[in-house]
C-alpha cells in the first residue's frame, strides 16, 4: 500500500498528481508544516479528482498553540503575499477546527487543522479506506465515483450510492 503519509508516490502519480508534486514542493509546505505531521488527503492522493478539485492538507495542531500556527507558519512562510485566503473555525462532531483555504498557482489549497493525530482524522481515515475500496473494485468502479463526482456529488455520497451505505461518512470507517 502506498504511504500516504509522505508525498513522495505522487511523483509517479497521474498528470495531476505530478503537477500537485511539484507546487507542494516548490512552495515548501510539507517541509514548512512539518511539525504539524501533514498529510495530504482527499481525491488528488487516490485519483479520483476532478477539474477545480482541492489539494487537502490536514495537520495536527494545539490549538493552545494556534496563533503560532497562524503566525509563525501560515501568514509568514507558507502562503506568498500575494494569495488570497479565507481562515475559519468550526467545529465538526463537536471538534474544533481550523480551515484555511488560499490558491497556489492552479491548486486551491484546503489546510484543515484538528487537536488530533492525522492518521486519526476522518479525512485520512475516509481516504485510506476508498483507497481500498478503489484497489479490490477496480477501473470501471473508479470511473464511476469520478462521474458521480462530476455531476456534483461529494466523495463519500459517491461511495455510498455504488455501495448502498446507509451512511457512507461512519459506514466508510468500517472498511
Amino acid at each position: 500500500m502506498i504511504d500516504f503519509t509522505k508525498i513522495d508516490y505522487l511523483k509517479d502519480g497521474n498528470e495531476r498528481q505530478k503537477r500537485a508534486f511539484e507546487i507542494l514542493t516548490k512552495y515548501k509546505v510539507f517541509e514548512k508544516l512539518s511539525n504539524f505531521s501533514p498529510i495530504l488527503a482527499g481525491t488528488i492522493p487516490i485519483g479520483i479528482d476532478i477539474d477545480g478539485s482541492d489539494l487537502d492538507i490536514i495537520c495536527e495542531v494545539d490549538f493552545k498553540f494556534e496563533e503560532d500556527f497562524l503566525d509563525d507558519i501560515i501568514w509568514s512562510k507558507i502562503i506568498p503575499n500575494y494569495v488570497d485566503l479565507k481562515a475559519d473555525y468550526l467545529y465538526i462532531n463537536d471538534e474544533k477546527s481550523l480551515v484555511i483555504n488560499f490558491k497556489l498557482e492552479e491548486f486551491p489549497i484546503e489546510i484543515f487543522a484538528q487537536n488530533k493525530p492525522t492518521t486519526q482524522q476522518k479525512a485520512y481515515l475516509h481516504m485510506i479506506a476508498e483507497y481500498k475500496i478503489l484497489q479490490e473494485r477496480g477501473e470501471d468502479f473508479k470511473q464511476k465515483i469520478i462521474e458521480l463526482k462530476k455531476k456534483g456529488i461529494k466523495t463519500e455520497p459517491a461511495f455510498g450510492m455504488l455501495l448502498n451505505l446507509e451512511n457512507p461518512y461512519e459506514d466508510l470507517l468500517k472498511f
